[in-house]
């Protein structure tokens, strides 16, 4: 009989930024023991709820037992002793006469059909549950009471509901039931389940509970939107906070705060940041985006009068509004010059030096990238020389995510240039996916700086990412370096970016010359970059496979290798690049000396015919490659299909007559590397 299965785990406060993973995984290893055992059919969807005090997941069919099976198992060789055939015959309790032949690659063998009955839900269950509660993505367990169980939260109830009827286990020392309990203060503390299905419903009206964790966290964006346009102001960026909101409620009610006005004095994102970490606040903006004396609190309680809820928060606050006014009135007090000093205490990293060794370099760095791109040179050097010192300010020893924030608020007032102010935030963008970039040369020059002196440093000491690791976030900033490049469109060579990032470390002991690594690694997140732009993995190997060395016109580069793929020539052409560069490559390993080969010795209609188009396309083709028309430059070569076509038709390249094959090989050369000046033709063959 089949029937809806619930589980549910009912524990103390969870950890509020792990609850979605914790359920997701819970319900998605039980679901997969249930189905490789026959209970349940993997086709069907399973509903899983989690509430700081809850992990649950119902599965709408269920079989009460599981299905009967047959294990076929090889036995002893038909040549074998009969006491040995019917030694195997006994163990699974056959005649010998019922034993089956199969044939193997090692000869005819006998073999048991073995049938094992099911096994019956509750002879399993627990055991299954236990199983999905040690996969978990837990780091850290606990214990409690007297028994040995441990969970990342003390559990205090256990619900094993298959249809109507109680499944019988004992999961993490606790007997399962059908009893779970509502809303800590508002919902009924004990609710007796008659079926798996009315779980989320009895929640709601008996618990004053939303057991769904996506259904709650619309409710209280829903909540919030209202709010905030009642009092006629903004939300902002709130995403990020809401989901961690969502988790610490289990009915939610949102309530309006304010704060005394005097402190928007302080920078907003200090504060702003100070009541969504610390408080799990939800400040308001106004329509242009200053802040607002004003924020949202999610409740866990909901009350016809909420004044000592608000209140109570409002008192909480306030302290955490001064901390950071007090933070910023002192840092405020020393300027960020005479700070520099003080970054050859901080470690940067003991093998690299201290966080002034790393200043002087990003400044030497900074300073030659703005020279090439004609940016103020000394503009750069000073930013670069001021952007690592906000790490010692008062509010950055607070909220480290400020760093960069704060020290343009300090420049500012320390009188710094704006160009300057504006490159030491911007020096650390992009932050994260999709992040804003550096705006000015000024900026990205110290961005790109700051970036380079992280992969060339930690490159050259072996501190490279492996597998899912990567501690000092090697793969952003090569990311964020593309980013700069391509998407500022800066006229820059990688490899002499790379060339400057390691001679900032000429004669640092310890640092070895990892250029290539450095090259190789950024065009394999380049890779990534290019295809999440839309070209395929194809195009992209084309025009990367050469190892460019302006990133910046990669773009341009794979929309026209695009184009030519639309050209009815395309297919034609990229499978006769395939094979010149098979050949190609064929000779060289035989030792074949083409290099100084002249065409002399072509004398078949379809190779002279072959040599004259190319000649006569090239001369068209090259200036339009220089002019930066990369499309144009690869269309041009359309009208070599059929001189191509007929030379692989008619020519034998690989002839026995050394100076005709050397002449052909040097056609070939000729041809492969006037096509494919920016894009490797031949990767785009199927």
């Amino acid at each position: 009989m089949e029937a809806p299965l619930l589980v549910e785990l009912l524990t103390e406060e969870l950890p509020p930024k792990s609850l979605q993973s914790l359920s997701q995984s819970f319900a998605s290893e039980l679901f997969g023991e249930l189905t490789r055992s026959g209970f349940a059919d993997i086709a069907q969807r399973a509903d899983v709820f989690a509430t700081p005090r809850r992990l649950a997941v119902r599965l709408p069919k269920v079989a009460d037992r599981s299905p009967d099976s047959t294990k076929e198992i090889s036995g002893p060789s038909v040549g074998a002793p009969q006491q040995a055939i019917d030694g195997f015959a006994r163990k699974f309790g056959f005649d010998p006469g019922a034993l089956t032949r199969k044939a193997t690659s090692k000869g005819d063998v006998y073999v048991a059909q073995v049938k094992t009955a099911g096994q019956p839900l509750e002879d399993v269950l627990a055991n299954k549950v236990e199983a999905a509660l040690k996969s978990l993505p837990v780091p850290k367990l606990m214990r409690w009471g007297q028994g040995e169980a441990q969970f990342v939260r003390p559990v205090h109830g256990l619900v094993m509901l298959h249809g109507t009827r109680v499944v019988p286990g004992r999961v993490l020392g606790l007997d399962a039931g059908n009893s779970t309990s509502g809303h800590r203060f508002m919902g009924k503390p004990r609710i007796a389940l008659r079926e798996a299905d009315e779980y989320e419903a009895r929640l709601l009206t008996d618990g004053m509970v939303i057991a769904d964790f996506a259904a709650r966290r619309d409710e209280i964006r829903k909540q919030l939107e209202a709010t905030a346009k009642r009092l006629q102001a903004r939300l902002g960026d709130y995403e990020g906070l809401l989901d961690e909101v969502t988790a610490l409620v289990e009915h939610p009610s949102v309530y309006a705060g304010e704060f005394d006005a005097g402190y928007l004095e302080v920078p907003h994102e200090c504060l702003t940041l100070t009541m969504r970490q610390h408080q799990r606040y939800f400040p308001l903006f106004d329509d242009a985006g200053g802040l607002l004396p004003r924020f949202l609190i999610v409740s866990n309680m909901k009350v016809a009068d909420p004044r000592h809820i608000v209140g109570g928060n409002e008192r909480v606050v306030r302290p955490r509004l001064e901390d950071a006014r007090f933070f910023y009135n002192q840092d405020r007090k020393i300027r960020l010059e005479a700070r520099v000093p003080e970054l050859a205490k901080v470690v940067y990293h003991n093998k690299l030096g201290s966080q002034r060794d790393r200043m002087d370099r990003i400044k030497l760095l900074s300073g030659e990238i703005a020279h090439r791109l004609g940016a103020d040179r000394a503009l750069a050097e000073q930013a670069a020389e001021l952007c690592k010192a906000d790490l010692l300010t008062g509010m950055v020893g607070e909220f480290p995510e400020l760093q960069g924030v704060m020290g343009r608020y300090y420049a500012l007032h320390d009188g710094e240039p704006k160009e300057v102010a504006e490159a030491i935030e911007a020096h650390y963008r992009p932050r994260f996916a999709g992040d804003r970039l550096p705006e000015s040369k000024i900026a990205c020059a110290v961005a790109l700086a700051d970036k380079l002196d992280a992969l060339a440093g930690l490159f050259g000491i072996g501190q490279t990412p492996t597998g899912d690791r990567d501690p000092f976030g090697l793969r952003r900033a090569a990311i964020g370096m593309i980013r700069i490049l391509v998407e500022r469109n800066l006229d820059l060579s990688l490899f002499d970016l790379v060339n400057a990032a390691f001679q900032t470390f000429h004669g640092k002991a310890g640092v070895g010359d990892a250029h290539t690594d450095v090259e190789m690694f950024v065009f394999e997140r380049a890779r990534g970059y290019f295809m999440d732009m839309g070209f395929t993995a194809n195009e992209v190997e084309s025009v990367l496979c050469l190892n460019p060395v302006r990133i910046d016109l990669v773009p341009k580069q794979l929309a026209a290798v695009r184009a030519f793929l639309a050209l009815s020539e395309a297919e034609s052409l990229a499978a006769a690049n395939k094979r010149v560069a098979n050949i190609l490559k064929q000779a060289a390993a035989k030792g074949e000396s083409f290099a100084n080969a002249e065409h002399r010795e072509l004398k078949e209609p379809a190779e002279r015919e072959l040599l004259s188009a190319l000649r006569s396309v090239s001369q068209k083709a090259k200036p339009l490659f220089d002019q930066g028309d990369y499309t144009g430059y690869l269309k041009a070569f359309a009208l070599l299909k059929s001189p191509v076509d007929r030379f692989f038709e008619s020519v034998m390249v690989m002839v026995d007559d050394e100076n005709v094959r050397r002449s052909r090989l040097a056609l070939l050369t000729d041809l492969r590397t006037e096509m494919n000046r920016f894009a490797d033709i031949s990767k785009l063959a199927a």
